[in-house]
């Protein structure tokens, strides 16, 4: 046996088996004890392999653990570690493992090859094991196949080229049929450029360039979405979308070509797909002297021939300055790509792409929002918060304000709250005062008995009010979250063209769940006095974006027209007199206001002329305070 052509894997399965054989104390070591390194490997594929031939891992596993345990083991001498002795059938499998590799044409003897030989000609013991864990030798060579598909073992660390798409990325399309992405509003003329871009014959590659938090990797979700909804040209239905994570990739490359390895195997399982597979990189400028030590290629120049030729269907995204800073350098890469600006969505947009969010956020969190926080949030965090992004910040002022309202429906009200330690301050007192003897003390003890028993009636009261309310909501949650599951089960159906099964869920359990929740929330609402509340208003969102930039949250919530009307008397509450420059600096601003100005020019441009202490920058201040 020449062990300088066994993987990395293979060898130190070996060691770890001769590892167990030692703190086992037995003479030998078998198939077994190799098996079972085999299967507790970190990062191994022997599990994964086991679990696609259909056997069941866990049993396989134990089956084996109990077969070693069972191995007769030698007392009062221990086995040297060091030494190895190996048993005649695990001799015999080692051997056909060589053969087995070279008879399919590899270089080196991997994890496979050895389990394939075990497995080949086993042992009654090893029958037995595999017959209860349900693994047969046939369903196993498939498994085999399936998962090396066209490789071959070339190096001595074959596993990280093994089935590396699912590995090194994640699989968009699979992950929109599951109903895991949420949906894309608008952003329709991106998605149809990328579409163009994609459909082209060379330099097929789009990159979607535009400011943090604008909604890049949306679009990519978009196309995901269509594809599996069938919304896209002939040449792009039935296509794979992966999402290619560089971390993972770059991760354990401990040695100079293995990354490069690693993204090869990748690019090849891509051109070995024929176009089937569109390559999504998000942080595309990530790819630009990833993996680049001294005379080694990185990423970048990896990809760029199969790029330009039309081999790799690749979608970047990257942000502004990114791409000014990495991409643009690097002139032969940039022309392999077409850029695809993504703009910020106005408010307006804004506000429609929440309200098709909103019955995501609702059934998750198990919560309602109202129209007027969706709007409160768009507007808001448009004005207030300046160094992020529409529609990223709105989303998270969304999130945060409904995460606000789960918490305290979680939590216990905070009037009970409030009881439940009035109730255990007087317990303690009561307590002490029972083995008082004197006659002030016996009184102050029936004071407190009766205030005692009082506060306990209110508070079971309380309690069975409040857990009334909590199964109410947690009844609308679950109704919220049957329309969602039938929602996508009807879009599965009328994917599938099964549309006797769409017309029975739309016609007749959705619009039954639908009546369900209103009467549901009909009850809620016509409750007085609650002591929880489901509801996200504009309230919530004033008081999330007041606890981010620290504006009170009655001056968040007053009114644009009452602010303004009376603006000129908040700016001489601070500046006395100055009444042209006060009149001045309002007239513009109502201008503005009232849709009269350009909304691409200023509000309007003022030089304040006197000498020191007039009030020059007060003006200035008074009107910061008073505006924003």
């Amino acid at each position: 046996m020449n062990f300088q052509k066994y993987t990395q894997k293979s060898l130190e399965a070996l060691k770890n088996a001769q590892t167990l054989m030692a703190s086992k104390g037995n003479s030998q070591m078998t198939e077994e004890h190799l098996m079972l390194a085999l299967l507790e490997q970190n990062e191994g594929i022997a599990n994964d392999l086991v679990k696609r031939a259909g056997a069941s891992a866990e049993v396989f596993r134990a089956e084996l653990a109990s077969a070693v345990d069972a191995l007769p083991g030698m007392t009062g001498g221990s086995v040297e570690a060091d030494r190895l002795y190996i048993s005649r059938e695990l001799e015999g499998a080692l051997a056909e493992a060589e053969k087995i590799a070279s008879k399919m044409q590899d270089e080196y003897v991997s994890v496979e090859h050895l389990m394939l030989a075990m497995l080949d000609k086993p042992s009654d013991k090893m029958k037995k094991i595999m017959k209860n864990a349900g693994l047969e030798k046939q369903a196993f060579e498939k498994a085999v196949k399936e998962l090396r598909g066209n490789s071959h073992v070339t190096s001595d660390n074959p596993e990280g080229t093994y089935d590396v798409l699912k590995k090194y990325g994640q699989d968009l399309t699979e992950l929109a049929r599951n109903q895991k992405l949420d949906p894309v509003i608008g952003r329709d003329d991106e998605i149809r450029h990328a579409i163009r871009i994609l459909s082209r014959k060379t330099k097929n590659n789009p990159c979607l360039i535009g400011e943090p938090g604008v909604g890049k990797t949306a679009i990519a979700e978009g196309l995901a979405l269509r594809i599996v909804r069938g919304d896209v040209p002939e040449n792009l239905k039935n296509r794979t979308l992966f999402s290619l994570d560089m971390g993972a990739l770059i991760a354990g490359a401990k040695f100079r070509g293995e990354f490069e390895e690693r993204l090869k195997a990748v690019l090849n399982e891509i051109k070995e797909s024929d176009g089937q597979i569109i390559l999504f990189i998000d942080e595309l400028h990530t790819i630009v002297g990833a993996g680049k030590t001294d005379g080694a290629m990185d990423a970048g120049n990896l990809l760029k021939p199969m790029l330009a030729r039309g081999e790799l269907h690749c979608i970047g995204a990257t942000t502004l300055n990114e791409y000014r800073k990495y991409i643009e350098k690097d002139p032969a890469l940039e022309r392999r790509f077409q850029s695809v600006l993504v703009a910020e969505p106005t408010v307006e947009d804004t506000i429609s792409i929440l309200r098709g969010l909103k019955e995501r956020y609702e059934v998750y969190h198990g919560v309602k929002i109202h129209d007027g926080a969706l709007i409160g949030a768009a507007v808001l965090s448009n004005r207030y918060i300046s160094d992020r992004f529409l529609p990223d910040k709105a989303i998270d002022l969304v999130d945060e304000a409904c995460a606000l309202i789960k918490t305290e429906m979680d939590s216990m009200p905070t009037e009970m709250d409030e009881i439940s330690r009035k109730i255990m301050q007087l317990e303690i007192e009561e307590a002490a005062l029972t083995k008082e003897t004197d006659k002030l003390s016996a009184e102050h003890l029936t004071e407190i008995r009766a205030e005692l028993s009082e506060l306990r009636e209110k508070f079971s009261g309380m309690k069975a009010k409040w857990e009334n309310e909590k199964e109410s909501i947690g009844k609308v949650q679950k109704i919220r979250e049957d329309i969602e599951k039938t929602n996508a089960e009807i879009e599965k159906a009328q994917a599938a063209y099964d549309l006797a099964k769409a017309a029975e869920l739309k016609y007749g359990k959705l619009p039954a769940l639908q009546k369900e929740l209103a009467e549901e929330e009909a009850k809620a609402e016509t409750a007085k006095n609650t002591l929880l509340r489901d509801c996200v208003t504009e309230e919530e969102i004033a008081k999330i974006i007041s606890r981010w930039t620290g504006i009170p949250v009655a001056k968040l919530m007053e009114g644009e027209r009452e602010k303004l009307l009376h603006l000129d008397d908040i700016l001489h509450q601070r500046v006395i007199g100055q009444n042209e420059a006060v009149d001045k600096v309002c007239e513009a601003i109502l201008r503005s206001r009232a849709g009269i100005g350009d909304p691409k020019r200023p509000i309007g441009s003022f030089l304040f002329l006197g000498p020191t202490g007039v009030g020059k920058t007060e003006l200035a201040k008074a009107l910061a305070e008073a505006l924003f």
